[in-house]
């Protein structure tokens, strides 16, 4: 399983989790992907416990699409 992490920092407004509801500031994102099966998950940076970000996993036709899918992810959630 494919794993990659990004630091963010929150949109205004913050983030959506499943577990929690919004949360705001400096994130760590995390994006695995296994047979095309994306999971997302978020953090507050150097925390130990992670949320699902809310209706983010995903199924890739082409897993090579993974790392662009991260990347895209995170550049919507960076708004410092």
């Amino acid at each position: 399983m494919a794993e990659l992490r990004t630091t963010v920092t929150a949109p205004p407004g913050g983030v959506m989790t499943d577990e929690v509801g919004v949360i705001t500031g400096d994130l760590e994102l995390a994006t695995a992907c296994e047979d095309g099966a994306v999971k997302v998950w978020i953090r507050y940076d150097g925390a130990e416990e992670w949320y699902r970000l809310s209706a983010a996993d995903c199924d890739l036709h082409d897993p090579r699409d993974h790392e662009p899918l991260h990347a895209s992810l995170a550049a919507v959630l960076n708004r410092p």
